[in-house]
């Protein structure tokens, strides 16, 4: 029986052990593992293949080490690596995406990235000159038509005399072409067609006078460039840079221009454009508090952007905690209603209400004063203004905090409330020290996150009134509601001097320990209350 019994139990085993490796000793987990892998090499692959041509040698190295690191954690059968195969691909996505850009955003602080000094050295050099188009010619002229190609591209048909028989080229930006002399055609003995480009009467050459004037056809001597409709001449450029000296001369006039501050400059003053990209250390970071200009609206944003956000956070959670007490009443009939009609603020895009209730606060078409028969500057007058944007706030807060505090009151014992009242507590009394201190265990996180979340709260601040009204006097575009980073964003963007993109980074950084440092702390204090 025993023999029987061991028999049966080897062969119910054995189509078991078959259904496991059902490709020849391959399991589905190896299966899908080899797979998984041969996937992320050959991803790492073709990204290496995009960033060393560009010499990202930071992104090439965490490529390396990102892709070695998971082949040996997922291909090792050792113990100590069980963990890491559940932790390894969370560090890398946070690495990627939370750890590098804040350490990027920090280094562009401390650049001069903006309008005119994005590109390096190199290229600002390589473009300065491309860009110096002289005018004196170097004696090499061409017979010339205006022409246009069937996509709309203008160009320059070029003969060139020096050649017999007479060379055909076209010239565009871009570069400049030999036509084959089969792919010519005359009208007499003008040149009518060459390649793509059809050559333009003189009617419709007016019609493009401006945009064929800033043709410029690179070519070994210098550029061509068309000086009449019929006539086209080379022209050296007017700019030559000297590597040893590390200058940029003027050939015509003789005006040399040194590097300064990311920007070929003359000692008259005048700079050349584009600029490149340097390392200026702190002086964005001194920008922001040493100039007055700077300085002086910056600290009235910073005091206002703490009032919006604790102001947002204390009446969106007031709001929504007494809406939450109100609805948990056992008596109360329709619950499941009210409970759904109050939580439409928060399932509603938030860009689209706040534009909503921009138009509601218009003061000459506005619903409320219409129907107030007021004239109410919601949005013009700047305390009033402020009060508008808190209201709005809130009104998109509070669902947040019903929800969360209708979940957290039905998760406290009503035994602990009922022991309060026979102690003699009233319903207020027994609400501080028992209801609110258990509430805030689970709130209290979430008050934290909505405090950072709305400090930086640009959609309700730009979409509501863009920041304004503007604070009289502030030599920066500021406004009375305007918050650090919708300030960040007008100093970057709308200051009319073009994008200042690392100033605009180094207050982003700011923000960022600003908020992480109160939020560490507030955590901190929170984790006090779990010892009630």
């Amino acid at each position: 029986m025993a023999v029987e019994i061991e028999e049966s139990r080897s062969t119910s085993e054995k189509p078991a052990q078959r259904s496991r490796a059902p490709l020849g000793g391959l399991t589905l987990g190896l299966v899908a593992k080899i797979i998984f892998l041969s996937t992320i090499n050959a991803t790492s692959l073709w990204t290496l293949g995009q960033l060393i041509p560009e010499r990202v040698w930071l992104g090439v190295a965490f490529v390396v080490l990102a892709t070695v690191a998971i082949d040996v954690v997922y291909l090792t059968k050792a113990r100590w690596a069980i963990p890491i195969k559940y932790l390894l691909p969370g560090t890398l996505f946070l690495l990627a995406f939370q750890v590098y850009p804040v350490i990027y955003t920090a280094y562009i602080s401390t650049t001069n990235l903006g309008t005119g000094n994005i590109l390096d050295k190199d290229a600002a050099i390589e473009q300065v000159i491309s860009t110096s188009v002289g005018s004196t010619e170097s004696g090499i002229s061409y017979v010339a038509r205006a022409a246009q190609s069937e996509d709309g591209t203008l160009g320059i048909i070029l003969i060139d005399q020096r050649t017999d028989p007479p060379e055909i080229l076209v010239g565009t930006n871009e570069e400049l072409i030999v036509i084959d002399p089969a792919d010519v055609v005359f009208d007499g003995e003008r040149v009518q067609q060459a390649g793509a480009f059809t050559a333009l009467n003189l009617g419709q050459a007016a019609d493009f006078e401006t945009e064929l004037s800033q043709i410029a056809v690179p070519a070994e001597e210098g550029v061509i460039v068309l000086k009449t409709f019929s006539r086209a001449a080379v022209v050296g450029y007017s700019l030559q840079y000297d590597e040893a000296a590390d200058v940029m001369r003027n050939v015509e006039t003789g005006v040399i221009y040194r590097p300064v501050d990311g920007f070929f400059r003359a000692e008259s003053g005048a700079r050349l454009n584009p600029g490149w990209q340097i390392n200026i250390g702190f002086e964005n970071y001194e920008r922001v508090f040493a100039s007055e200009a700077i300085r002086g609206p910056f600290l009235r944003v910073f005091v206002w952007n703490w009032a919006f956000a604790a102001g947002t956070v204390f009446f969106g959670f007031a709001l929504g905690l007494l809406l939450a007490i109100t609805l948990d009443h056992p008596d109360l009939r329709g619950k499941r209603f009210y409970r759904s009609f109050l939580i439409f603020p928060y399932a509603l895009p938030s860009f689209l209400t706040v534009l909503v209730w921009q138009g509601m606060m218009n003061r000459d078409f506005g619903i409320i004063n219409d129907l107030t028969g007021l004239s109410t500057p919601w949005l013009t007058n700047p305390w009033m203004a402020r009060g508008s944007v808190l209201l709005v706030s809130t009104w998109l807060t509070f669902p947040y905090f019903f929800l969360v505090s209708t979940g957290a009151l039905q998760s406290i014992p009503k035994e602990l409330t009922e022991a309060a009242n026979v102690d003699g507590a009233s319903g207020p009394q027994a609400f501080g020290s028992v209801t609110l201190p258990l509430l805030l265990i689970a709130v209290a996180p979430l008050m934290i996150a909505s405090f950072a979340f709305n400090f930086n709260n640009f959609n309700v601040i730009y979409m509501l009134n863009r920041g304004g009204p503007p604070i009289p006097g502030a030599q920066t575009p500021a406004g009375s509601t305007d918050i650090l980073v919708s300030y960040t964003f007008r100093l970057a963007f709308e200051s009319g001097r073009g994008q200042d993109l690392a100033f605009a980074t180094a207050i982003s950084i700011l923000i960022f320990l600003h908020v992480a440092m109160f939020s560490a702390w507030s955590f901190r204090k929170t984790a006090k209350l779990e010892e009630i």
